[in-house]
């Protein structure tokens, strides 16, 4: 009797939570507002071109199996086969039963299409995993936080050109996130720097840097960061500074990074939820 009680309670603090957010939500301007202030107008957004996503009454349990890192590495393998492909060629990153669970689920769910003992994707070409990966950044902001969030967007702004991967809001802060599907030996300096300069353009509240890896970070892109901040300090550039000294860079825990509370370099080892989770309390708590 006591538990349900308890479970009641909690799912009317839910509840509450929710109603006040979207009444703050309300009470603030939508995310396309805040860009706007900025000089910033949305060209296009949210491509579907290489969108690997399946009907809307499948989301759901796709969303959910997205979570689990060998499913996306999975994915990565399935794009790169896509034209037809067996089981042993997707079999990497997960033991047999694994990957047969998730070729069952991608077929049940209208993505994979099976002839004879082999598979291929139903909707060709599909370039990369990025967009794919960029739209399931974005459930994540819209579902676990009950954020304003857009994915793949262009801005007519020819002084810093390229893609913004995902721009949310966040009560009524704007975040930025550079998400990169590529492992850290495929990461160059001209995409830090490219970050940075996006970074800096926009003046987002926060910006996160995010791999989805389990690597470590501190090996090879921790270091990239500092090179940058060095390079930009040495030649005069802009950059996110305190003053004339040179922007550090800090562990939270494990491969969490941040930069002055603003730039946070994160990556998906146990989980991306948690870990968006932990830099957005580090970034509110510090803020206040």
């Amino acid at each position: 009797m006591g538990e349900n009680k308890c479970d009641s309670e909690t799912s009317s603090l839910k509840a509450e939570i929710r109603r006040l957010r979207e009444s703050l939500t309300g009470l603030t301007a939508p995310l396309p507002a805040l860009l706007r202030r900025r000089g910033f107008r949305i060209y296009k957004k949210e491509p579907s071109d290489d969108l690997l996503v399946p009907k809307e009454r499948f989301i759901d349990r796709y969303y959910l199996s997205l979570q689990r890192y060998s499913f996306r590495l999975f994915l990565r393998d399935v794009i790169k086969h896509q034209a037809g492909f067996s089981p042993k060629d997707v079999t990497r990153y997960a033991v047999a039963d694994v990957t047969k669970e998730y070729i069952d689920l991608l077929t049940s769910i209208g993505l994979l299409r099976k002839k004879g003992g082999s598979y291929s994707l139903r909707r060709q070409p599909v370039k990369s995993f990025g967009p794919t990966l960029e739209w399931f950044l974005s459930e994540i902001f819209k579902r676990e936080f009950e954020a304003e969030a857009i994915w793949g967007i262009k801005f007519k702004r020819p002084a810093v050109g390229g893609d913004y991967d995902l721009i949310a809001k966040i009560d009524s802060s704007v975040l930025y996130m550079e998400i990169k599907s590529s492992p850290p030996k495929q990461i160059y300096a001209g995409e830090i720097s490219a970050f940075l300069d996006r970074v800096i353009d926009l003046c987002p509240e926060m910006a996160i840097f995010f791999m989805d890896t389990e690597l470590r970070m501190k090996d090879k892109i921790v270091p990239m960061f500092e090179e940058e901040f060095l390079r930009r300090s040495d030649n005069g550039l802009a950059t996110i500074s305190a003053g004339d000294k040179i922007s550090e860079i800090e562990r939270i825990e494990k491969e969490l990074f941040h930069i002055q509370n603003k730039i946070f370099i994160i990556n998906a080892k146990d989980s991306i939820v948690s870990n968006i989770e932990k830099v957005l309390g580090r970034y509110f708590r510090k803020r206040s």
